[in-house]
């Protein structure tokens, strides 16, 4: 059984056991975590939501905080002597799903 879920303004499609990287949440590690965006749940029979599955949930437990590698920011004008040079970094949560209901 899988299941399409919502989290951080995307789309992630989920198995039980599989490990994700989301968008930081404000969750403790080794705590649960329940998705109640499930866009669709799959398996023997395909149920959709419109836009969400009525009663369908995700439950996931936090693994880890950390951040993911570094993005380099360079802007250039020729001619100008103008250069800025900037790095970001992107926070994330690493989670484990442990169970799906319909």
């Amino acid at each position: 059984m899988y299941a399409v879920i919502e989290t951080g303004g995307k789309q992630l499609r989920v198995e039980v056991g599989q490990e994700i990287f989301v968008e930081k949440l404000d969750v403790e590690v080794n705590e649960t975590y329940t998705f109640d965006k499930v866009l669709m749940v799959g398996g023997d029979k395909v149920k959709l939501g419109k836009p969400y599955v009525k009663g369908a949930t995700v439950t996931a437990t936090v693994s880890k905080h950390g951040k993911g590698p570094k993005v380099i920011i360079f802007k250039y004008e020729p001619k100008k002597h103008y250069h800025r040079k900037n790095g970001h970094r992107q926070p994330y949560t690493k989670l484990t799903i442990t169970d799906i209901q319909l």
